[in-house]
């Protein structure tokens, strides 16, 4: 190899950076078309990516202080605007494309946004019907998050009061467009549930473009409805328009107009319903207060009922003879047992003492004692005999 002698060898470092500057300085402000593929999420949410056509591929990274302005997830295969320049790595000597806006092809990025953040919540069964919650009969209060100043509030109570003036309102005024809303529509909702007043939540905002009702479709705002403790009525925009707070919602009015008439019965037809209700009521408490008073006649006049007095009297007749039989039978007895005792009283009296004294007999006593037979007494003992009218002692020889 020949080398001019004036010619002085440059270092990799020396050429890289004089890459570096051409490329950098004449490849600034590059709008590219193309396909994402290996895409790659670092730590720090850098976005690594390669974006490709049919014939050739090129590096690209979105920081992350861009990434995070981005309303919608980047995801391989996604065709693509990006808006960039082109930078040189010295150390690995690589080149990239710095990519300092991306929006989808096609399609706006609001809209991809929206879509897949319906089908990430979607596929969680957070738009399933079996997870709303039914709006009570009748309420006390209803928590309202929305401007304090637009004319959505206006019509809510407008509405509200014309239907049923006892129905309590309690507004938790919050932004409903711009980078805050969100976040105030969030505050909004969680102040209310924490007040323990309301039976439900409207979060409303009047019609407008996509960009416009943006608020009500991030899944802060989604989130914040789903986990409210009180069913949440969406009105947001018109008839036609439809965000994600309208499929997590417990209920979704067209209009707040139509949500106001949802939490506010009508007053007048409230009062025709009780009214009716209340003669229908009256008919028929004496309807059957009739009827069982024709029953209870007609039970009255039922032989089961005068049979108790029938038994009544039958009982008490033969309760009377009884007695009378009681009475008789008593005397009978008390008859025969004075009898016995009479000849009871005389047969002792022909067996006692004084009766054998009196025919002539005598009782002899020793030492105080009756001797029945002589062989008891021997010459000499001294006795005492007993006769009817008195006793003598003696002397036994």
């Amino acid at each position: 190899m020949e080398r001019n002698s004036n010619q002085r060898p440059l270092t990799v470092t020396e050429l890289t950076q004089r890459i570096k500057k051409i490329l950098e300085s004449e490849l600034r402000g590059l709008l590219l078309e193309g396909e994402i593929s290996n895409l790659r999420v670092g730590p720090s949410n850098h976005h690594y990516l390669t974006l490709k056509d049919a014939h050739a591929q090129l590096p690209a990274v979105l920081w992350a202080t861009r990434a995070q302005r981005l309303r919608f997830r980047l995801e391989d295969g996604m065709k693509v605007f990006a808006r960039g320049s082109i930078t040189v790595y010295p150390p690995h000597g690589k080149y990239q494309f710095d990519i300092a806006e991306i929006e989808p092809l096609g399609t706006g990025e609001l809209q991809i946004a929206f879509e897949q953040l319906k089908k990430r919540l979607s596929d969680e069964g957070l738009f399933d019907p079996e997870r709303k919650r039914p709006l009570p009969k009748y309420l006390n209060c209803v928590g309202i998050v929305t401007s304090e100043t637009g004319a959505v509030i206006r019509d809510i109570i407008t509405t509200v009061r014309r239907r049923f003036p006892a129905l309590q309102l309690i507004l938790a005024s919050a932004r409903v467009q711009g980078e805050d809303a969100p976040a105030e529509i969030v505050r909004g909702i969680d102040n209310l549930n924490r007040s323990g007043k309301c039976d439900a939540i409207i979060v409303a905002r009047g019609g407008g473009s996509l960009e416009d009702l943006w608020a009500f479709n991030t899944e802060l705002v989604a989130r914040a409805i789903i986990s409210s403790r009180v069913p949440v009525i969406s009105a947001v925009g018109h008839e036609t328009d439809f965000t994600i707070a309208d499929f997590v919602s417990d209920l979704r009015a067209p209009t707040p107009t139509g949500a106001a008439e949802v939490v506010a019965p009508d007053s007048m037809e409230l009062l025709d319903s009780i009214s009716k209700s209340s003669y229908l009521l009256r008919r028929d408490i004496k309807q059957i207060l009739g009827a069982q008073a024709e029953y209870c006649d007609r039970l009255l006049q039922n032989y089961a009922f005068r049979r108790p007095s029938d038994l009544v009297n039958q009982y008490a007749k033969r309760l009377g003879d009884n007695g009378r039989f009681l009475s008789l039978s008593i005397g009978n007895f008390l008859g025969r047992v004075e009898q016995r005792f009479e000849g009871a009283n005389t047969s002792l009296g022909v067996l006692a003492p004084e009766s054998v004294l009196a025919r002539g007999y005598a009782i002899v006593r020793k030492e105080g004692a009756a001797i029945a037979r002589a062989s008891g007494l021997k010459t000499g003992d001294e006795v005492t005999v007993q006769f009817k009218d008195g006793s003598k002692d003696a002397v036994i020889r």
